[in-house]
Order: structure tokens, then C-alpha cells, then sequence
């Protein structure tokens, strides 16, 4: 009996596709602008000689919508780290302040899922915990789709809000932080040895909002990976041995995002002095009163509408920030 084939490898045929598709995803944008823009500079030409209004306006439109799709493929061009292509885990926690900070993280949550239906991703809720009186106390959300790592990687840190408190009586200025870690999406090919005596298995019940029971056994799962003090629960599924799955991939991601910030620490001490300071953990200020604005201090790109931007229209910050620091993180 011969060698098997490669397509006796189902592992290795598997990653050859991918990677094949992940090319033909860069490639073919690029020859499909190509040609559009070879087209439009032939008509630019005949209007030269023959002018026509309205066949005029209509190769404007087009001049336009070749200039976006050369915008978004040069944003591309920035998401070239190791797991850029993959899906992500969003997870926001409200920092100090009750109430107030609870509400702030539940505003952020209702942020990035209107960014991510803006992109056509799909958003699964694997964890929440509410707030006594409103918002929420933390929240882990899975964000499936092409590259949704690579953009919201962006958004980690902690976020600062500044406006007149809803909750206070007095209507005084409060601020208010939550902060945003964001995860790859490990794949299951992806090697991640957990040690099933590292970890503590908790069992209770999922809840709702004002402590409704969704349902009256502990299907709910909380992992405490004890050797790096990790916790991640899920609650998402009544079936105890899916949320114990869907953890257990929780905790393989926040593993696998540890050992790459382990390795980042070590470059960055080699780096420490030949770059400057950073600029810390608050990386955004959302100021809703005494004036609208919205302040992202890495980039220093400052928006006016704040409203829009807490429906979902934060781009123009994951592009600055792309731009800025994209070719760094890819290297």
C-alpha cells in the first residue's frame, strides 16, 4: 500500500484551502478594482473628447465609489497580524462608580453591537451579569465574521464617559470607565494544553435581569483556570455540557491572547527605549455634557456627533487607529 495522499491529510488540506481562500480574498478585490479603474479612465478619456452631462455624473459616481473600495482595501492592507482574520471575544467589565458605570457598559455593549450589524457580523451573547438597579456588570460576546478581530482590537482599554447623570437627583457631571478586552477567536487546530487539574468548575443558575431565573437548573458554568487567575462563565445555553464547552473555548482564547501579550511584553522591554511613553490605559473620553465630543487619545481624532457614534459609528476610530499602529502590530 503507497503513501497516502495529500488529500489524505484532511488537517493539512484544510489549512491549504483556508489559506487559499484568505489569498483569493485579497486578490480578487484588488484585479476587480483594477479593472474598474482601467474602465473609468478609457471613459474619462472619450468625455474628454466627447462631453456628455449626464454620462459625466454617473463617472463621477463611479470615480467615487472606486476611491472608497481603494480606501477599504488599503484598511486592509493593515490586518496582517497572525490573527487578524479571525472572529472575536468582546468582553467589557464597568469599572468603579455603581450604577452610573454599570449603565456606561451597557451603553458600549448596545455600541458594538450596532457596529458589528452595520458589518454584517453575527453577535452571540455568551455571558452577562446586570446591575442591581440598570446596566450591567460585565458582558462576553462573540463576534463571528470575517476579520472581526482585526478591527475591533482597536477598541481595547478603558473607555471614560463624561455627561449628567440620569441616576443622580441633583443632575450633577459624573464620569464614568468600563473597560474592553478583546480576544482572537482561537481555532480548534490551535494548540492550547489546559490542564483539566488547573481548573475549578463552578454550577449555578442562569439569571436574568431583576434575577429571573431562565430556567431552574445550574446549567450555568463558571471555569477559574487557578494557575493565571482567569474566570470565564457562560449561560447562554439551558444544556450544562454546551455552556461547559462554550467556557472551555472562552478560556482557550483568553490563554492563547496571554501568551501572545507575553510575548508583545518581552519585545516591548527590548523596544522601551528607543520608543516613547504610551499613552496609558484610557484610550477614549465620550463627553456628552457641557459640550458633544468624543476624543480617542492615541490617535487624537476628534468627533463631534457623539450620538452617532453610540450607534455604532466608530470606523473612523478603528481606521485612524489602523493606520496608525497597524503596520507595528502586524510585525
Amino acid at each position: 500500500m503507497g503513501q497516502p495522499g495529500f488529500w489524505d491529510r484532511p488537517d493539512e488540506a484544510r489549512e491549504v484551502m483556508e489559506e487559499s481562500n484568505r489569498l483569493k480574498g485579497w486578490v480578487e478585490p484588488w484585479r476587480r478594482l483594477s479593472t474598474k479603474a482601467g474602465d473609468l479612465m478609457e471613459l474619462g478619456e472619450l468625455l474628454a473628447e466627447e462631453p456628455d452631462p449626464g454620462l459625466a455624473e454617473e463617472w463621477a459616481r463611479e470615480v467615487e465609489a472606486l476611491a472608497k473600495g481603494l480606501e477599504e482595501l488599503e484598511l486592509r492592507t493593515m490586518l496582517q497580524g497572525e490573527n487578524d482574520h479571525r472572529g472575536a471575544i468582546l468582553t467589557i467589565h464597568a469599572g468603579a462608580g455603581g450604577t452610573e458605570s454599570q449603565d456606561w457598559a451597557e451603553m458600549l455593549m448596545r455600541m458594538y453591537r450596532r457596529w458589528a450589524e452595520r458589518h454584517g457580523y453575527q453577535v452571540d451573547l455568551l455571558d452577562i451579569q446586570h446591575g442591581e438597579e440598570a446596566g450591567i456588570k460585565g458582558v462576553t460576546v462573540e463576534v463571528k465574521g470575517e476579520s472581526a478581530y482585526g478591527f475591533l482590537k482597536a477598541e481595547k482599554g478603558v473607555h471614560r464617559l463624561v455627561r449628567i447623570s440620569p441616576f443622580d437627583s441633583q443632575a450633577r457631571r459624573h464620569t464614568s470607565f468600563a473597560s474592553v478586552f478583546v480576544y482572537p477567536e482561537v481555532d480548534d487546530e490551535i494548540e492550547i494544553e489546559i490542564d483539566e487539574g488547573d481548573l475549578r468548575v463552578d454550577t449555578f443558575r442562569a439569571s436574568g435581569a431583576g434575577g429571573q431565573h431562565v430556567n431552574k437548573t445550574d446549567s450555568a458554568i463558571r471555569i477559574t483556570h487557578e494557575p493565571t487567575g482567569i474566570v470565564v462563565s457562560c449561560q447562554q445555553e439551558r444544556s450544562q455540557h454546551k455552556n461547559r464547552a462554550t467556557a472551555m473555548k472562552m478560556l482557550k482564547a483568553a490563554l492563547y491572547e496571554r501568551a501572545l501579550a507575553e510575548q508583545e511584553a518581552e519585545r516591548a522591554a527590548v523596544e522601551a527605549t528607543k520608543t516613547e511613553i504610551g499613552w496609558g490605559n484610557q484610550i477614549r473620553s465620550y463627553v456628552f455634557q457641557p459640550y458633544t465630543m468624543v476624543n480617542d487619545h492615541r490617535t487624537e481624532l476628534k468627533l463631534g456627533d457623539v450620538e452617532s457614534v453610540m450607534a455604532g459609528e466608530i470606523d473612523p476610530f478603528i481606521e485612524a487607529y489602523l493606520k496608525k499602529f497597524g503596520a507595528q502590530s502586524a510585525a
